[in-house]
């Protein structure tokens, strides 16, 4: 089967020709020139598919960083579509507010497909902006009645909550707003739940076709298994066939009909699936494993703090000392090192207590919107000379 590339806004209907047995899709994101040549020499269109079922190869950079060709099929992408239309309460209507060439922004133009509806887009040229948000949210509710959602990572939700009252008014217009892409704060699930917005949190992958496990709990026909190291492992009709040309890779990760992430997690007291981070995303300070992304929620839900990031540098004492990123609740107010490994400590091991803290204006993002680790990492590094 040939594989075609294409760019917005080209990508809905390629992506209806490729999901009705048409060529398949390469979405192709617009990075700049070096960057776009690198993946498409690495997944190379002009070659045909290994896999005559294949509808999309969804380019992702994963946790190594190389560019990969994750191959979905249009089963796999539908299944999904279907299975999250069920699980919200019915087809309706999106507003595509995530990148059109990515996993999560791709299965909000699918499970329009899927309901037999138009999505609305936002213009994200110029990054997000919570009025355009709002405008967009209006020409969508004019469309009529039926169910409206839409999809966000946590650092959109943020900003329309620190909005003006029309985009949090637009936020209580969706019967689903799905938050997924990284670990969301307690503090931020909170000033959702306050503003009366009914947040659905999904974790997945592009593997998956997207999320797969909504609010800690499988989508129909959706298994979750736990390895012996704690890696996370998915199974179900939403899996990708495999990696673009990479057959070793493919039967490393895929083998015996499971997905084994790279994400490690535990099945909390109720049953639900808890992610506390990817097993790479580890430091070893003292002796003592301590997973990044428990870092940053413990940081993130200081009062002084709006986001956070932690890294792991080298240290000569501890071998690795955590270090973490931070967004001031008010830049005026910075929080204070000694109070936030306070309140880190009344909650977790003394060795996931930061450190130090780096202020930061922003959080580093990928094009996807999801914090940047590895970009902090390498800025903190050079900071202080040390290796990255």
């Amino acid at each position: 089967m040939p594989l075609t590339s294409a760019v917005v806004p080209r990508l809905y209907p390629a992506m209806m020709d490729a999901l009705g047995g048409g060529p398949a899709l390469l979405p192709v994101p617009n990075h700049p020139a070096p960057v776009r040549d690198e993946l498409l020499d690495a997944l190379r269109p002009s070659e045909p598919l290994e896999d005559t079922d294949v509808a999309l190869v969804v380019p992702t950079s994963g946790s190594t960083g190389e560019p990969k060709g994750v191959m979905l099929s249009a089963k796999a992408i539908q299944s999904s579509a279907a299975a999250t239309l069920r699980r919200l309460g019915g087809p309706g209507r999106w507003l595509l507010a995530l990148p059109a060439t990515h996993v999560a922004g791709l299965m909000v133009l699918a499970r329009s497909l899927v309901a037999e509806t138009e999505p609305v887009a936002l213009d994200l040229s110029e990054g997000f902006d919570p009025e355009l948000f709002a405008a967009a949210s209006v020409r969508l509710f004019s469309k009529g009645p039926g169910r409206r959602y839409t999809a966000l990572v946590a650092r959109q939700l943020a900003a329309l909550l620190d909005a003006d009252e029309a985009a949090a008014a637009a936020l209580n217009g969706y019967d689903a707003v799905l938050v997924g892409g990284s670990a969301i704060s307690e503090e931020l699930l909170e000033r959702a739940e306050r503003a009366g917005i009914n947040l659905v949190t999904t974790y997945g992958a592009t593997e998956t076709a997207g999320g797969c496990i909504y609010d800690g709990e499988p989508l129909d026909d959706v298994d979750v298994d736990i390895t012996d190291d704690g890696r996370i492992r998915l199974r179900g009709p939403m899996l990708a066939s495999g990696y673009r040309l990479q057959p070793e890779l493919s039967a490393e990760v895929f083998g015996g009909g499971w997905f084994t992430t790279a994400d490690v997690g535990h099945f909390r007291p109720d049953g639900r699936l808890e992610v506390v981070g990817r097993i790479d995303d580890v430091a070893v300070s003292g002796g003592v494993n301590v997973p990044l992304a428990a870092v940053d929620r413990l940081v993130g839900a200081h009062p002084a703090v709006r986001e956070a990031l932690a890294v792991a540098l080298p240290d000569p004492d501890w071998g690795q000392r955590v270090v973490a990123g931070v967004v001031a609740a008010d830049p005026a107010q910075p929080p204070r090192l000694e109070s936030v490994r306070e309140h880190v400590t009344r909650r977790a091991p003394p060795a996931y207590a930061p450190k130090e803290l780096v202020l930061l204006e922003a959080l580093p993002t990928l094009p996807s919107g999801k914090p940047d680790r590895r970009a902090l990492a390498a800025t903190l590094s050079a900071r202080s000379g040390a290796p990255a």
